[in-house]
C-alpha cells in the first residue's frame, strides 16, 4: 500500500482551514464534468461523520480514494459537511463540501442539511451506488436526492448508535432501555431504505440481526502496513522527548474525546495501575469530553494530555513509541487506531465486547478486560505492563499483515457494490424494485 498521494490528501480532502476563503454556492454553481465518465462502477459516499480532527471515518474515506485513484475503471464522489461550499477533485475522485451548521457539543461534526445541493449533485453525478456513512439526516437526504433515479443505497455502520444511546441495555434503567428500543426502531427504518448494510465487526452484525436486520455484509477494515510499521520503534526515544513523555512505561489512547470512547474508565483505573507499574497514561486527541476528562484527572502526575496529531508521520511514530495502546470503549464498531497500533508492534488492552476486543482476541496481541469494569481494567493493564510486550506486539503485527491491507478490504467492499448494482438491475427488469 502506498502513502496517500498529494492529490487525495491536499486537493480532495481539504481542511476547514484551507476552505476559509471559499465563496462557492453549490446549490447554483454549474457543476464540473464527470470524472472518468467511462468507469464501470461509481460510488458516492455521503456522511456527517467527518471533520479535521476525526479519525476512523476520515481514514476510511481517504484510503478508499487512494484505492479508486489506482483503478481507472472506478469512480468516487464524496459529499461532506463543511463550514462552506467547495468542490475539489483528483484523478477519479471528486469531493463536494457542503455548508452545514455545527452539531452542538459534538465538535468538529456538522449537520448535512443541503437538500437542494445534494439533489443537484446526485442528478449530475449519477453514481451506481450511494454509501450512507452516518445515521442522522443523511439517510433521508440521500433518499430524497435519489428519488426517481433508481440508485440503490448501502449503509455503512461506522457507529453502533443504539448502543451510544444505551451502552449496556441489559442493565439499563427504563429511560435508557426506551432509548435503546427507539434506536433500533430507527435503525429498522433506515434498513427499509437500503439494499445492504456493511459492518466491520461480528459485534455489530449480531446486534443488527437480533434487531431483524439481516441483509448484512461483514467486512473488517484495514491498515496502511507500510506506514504503520514496527521499524518506527527505533525512534521512540526521540519521539517521546519531542512530546514530553518519560523514558519509562507509557500507555496511550489516540482518538476522539467522546463519551462513547469510555476514556473516563481508564482515568479512574489509572492511579492503581501507576502505583503498581509506574506507567504514564497519555491521552492524545481532541473532542467534546476533553474538559470533563481533564477535570476528572485533576492534574495528576500520571496523566498527559496531548493534542490531536494531524501529521501522519508523527502519528505513526507516536503509536510505535507507546508500550501499550489503551482502548477502553466497549461499543466500537471496529477501531482503526488500535489496528494501526498493532501494525506498529504495540500491544492493546481492550474490552471483552465490541470490535476492538475481536481484533485482540483474534490476534492475541494484548489483553481483554470486562467491559465497564474499573477493577478488571486495572488487573489486565497491570498484567500486560509487567509482561513481554514486545512478543505481544509481534503478534499484533502478524495479525495486521494477515488479512488487513486496505487493498484487500476495498476489494471486498467494491464486490458488495457490484452485487448490489447487479441485484438492483435485476429487480428493475423484473419489476420488483420498490425502494
Amino acid at each position: 500500500m502506498t502513502e496517500l498521494p498529494e492529490s487525495v490528501a491536499e486537493r480532495v480532502y481539504l481542511s476547514d482551514t484551507a476552505l476559509k476563503d471559499s465563496t462557492v454556492d453549490l446549490s447554483r454553481l454549474a457543476l464540473p464534468p464527470i470524472v472518468r465518465p467511462a468507469a464501470r462502477l461509481s460510488v458516492l459516499d455521503i456522511t456527517e461523520f467527518y471533520g479535521d480532527t476525526t479519525g476512523g471515518i476520515r481514514t476510511y474515506l481517504r484510503q478508499k480514494s487512494v484505492y479508486v485513484e489506482a483503478r481507472p475503471d472506478l469512480r468516487q464522489v464524496v459529499v461532506l459537511p463543511s463550514p462552506r461550499d467547495h468542490v475539489a477533485q483528483s484523478d477519479g475522485v471528486r469531493s463536494y463540501r457542503l455548508q452545514g451548521p455545527k452539531v452542538p457539543k459534538q465538535a468538529p461534526y456538522r449537520f448535512m442539511l443541503a437538500t437542494r445541493s445534494n439533489r443537484r449533485i446526485m442528478c449530475h453525478e449519477r453514481p451506481d451506488v450511494v454509501e450512507i456513512g452516518s445515521p442522522g439526516f443523511v439517510p433521508w437526504i440521500a433518499k430524497l436526492a435519489t428519488r426517481g433515479l433508481d440508485i440503490p443505497l448501502v449503509a455503512f455502520w461506522h457507529s453502533n448508535f443504539p448502543r451510544v444511546l444505551a451502552p449496556f441495555p441489559e442493565r439499563a434503567d427504563a429511560f435508557r432501555r426506551a432509548l435503546w428500543d427507539l434506536g433500533w426502531r430507527y435503525a429498522r427504518q433506515i434498513d427499509q431504505q437500503v439494499a445492504m448494510s456493511i459492518v466491520c465487526s461480528r459485534f455489530v452484525a449480531d446486534d443488527l440481526r437480533a434487531a431483524g436486520i439481516d441483509r448484512v455484509a461483514h467486512i473488517p477494515l484495514g491498515v496502511d502496513l507500510h506506514h504503520f510499521h514496527p521499524s518506527r520503534r527505533a525512534r521512540r526515544e526521540v519521539v517521546r522527548a519531542r512530546l514530553g513523555l518519560p523514558d519509562g512505561p507509557v500507555a496511550g489512547f489516540v482518538g476522539r474525546f467522546a463519551q462513547e470512547k469510555e476514556i473516563d474508565l481508564a482515568i479512574r483505573a489509572w492511579p492503581e495501575v501507576y502505583r503498581r507499574t509506574g506507567a504514564i497514561l497519555a491521552l492524545i486527541g481532541a473532542g467534546p469530553m476533553q474538559a470533563q476528562l481533564e477535570a476528572l484527572a485533576d492534574g495528576a502526575e500520571w496523566v498527559r494530555f496531548l493534542p490531536y496529531q494531524s501529521n501522519r508521520e508523527q502519528l505513526a511514530d507516536l503509536l510505535a513509541a507507546l508500550d501499550l495502546f489503551v482502548a477502553p470503549s466497549s461499543n466500537e464498531t471496529f477501531g482503526l487506531a488500535p489496528l494501526e497500533a498493532q501494525a506498529s508492534g504495540t500491544a492493546v488492552i481492550a474490552a471483552n465486547r465490541g470490535g476492538i476486543g475481536e481484533q485482540v482476541e483474534a490476534g492475541g496481541a494484548g489483553g481483554i478486560f470486562e467491559a465497564g469494569s474499573v477493577a478488571s481494567f486495572q488487573e489486565v493493564a497491570i498484567r500486560l505492563l509487567q509482561s513481554d510486550l514486545a512478543s505481544l506486539g509481534a503478534k499484533g503485527r502478524a495479525y495486521a499483515e494477515a488479512d488487513h491491507s486496505w487493498d484487500t478490504v476495498f476489494d471486498r467492499i467494491f464486490a458488495v457494490y457490484e452485487q448490489v448494482k447487479r441485484d438492483h438491475q435485476e429487480e428493475r427488469r423484473d419489476g420488483r424494485w420498490v425502494r
